[in-house]
């Protein structure tokens, strides 16, 4: 079953473009995690956070890519990091547009 992985956290950018530029290594490695199926990166430079929506093939697969994600954000000084796992309803969801692949 896909499962959605959502993080955000306190961010002071880069933002847009310029943040393109600067986290495409971090973006290549992402799309290289085991059972990814998509990220949608998400920021809000207003509120000064930032994260992802993250689908990825099954449960087991989200729940290693947060702990391992988490332990890297806090090693990059990232505080107040919030992360939730949602399973999908893919019968609804496929109704709405949802693919897998």
């Amino acid at each position: 079953m896909a499962t959605i992985l959502q993080f955000d956290f306190p961010y002071p950018g880069p933002w847009g473009e310029e943040g393109a530029r600067a986290l495409k290594d971090l973006a290549e490695s992402i799309a290289a995690e085991p059972g990814l199926v998509w990220k949608v990166w998400t920021e809000n430079e207003a509120e000064g956070i930032a994260g992802g929506i993250y689908c990825f093939a099954d449960e087991p697969s989200a729940l290693a890519y947060r702990d391992m994600h988490s332990a890297r954000l806090a090693s990059f000084g990232v505080t107040d990091i919030r992360a939730k796992v949602f399973d999908v309803n893919e019968g609804l969801s496929a109704i709405t547009n949802f693919k897998i692949a």
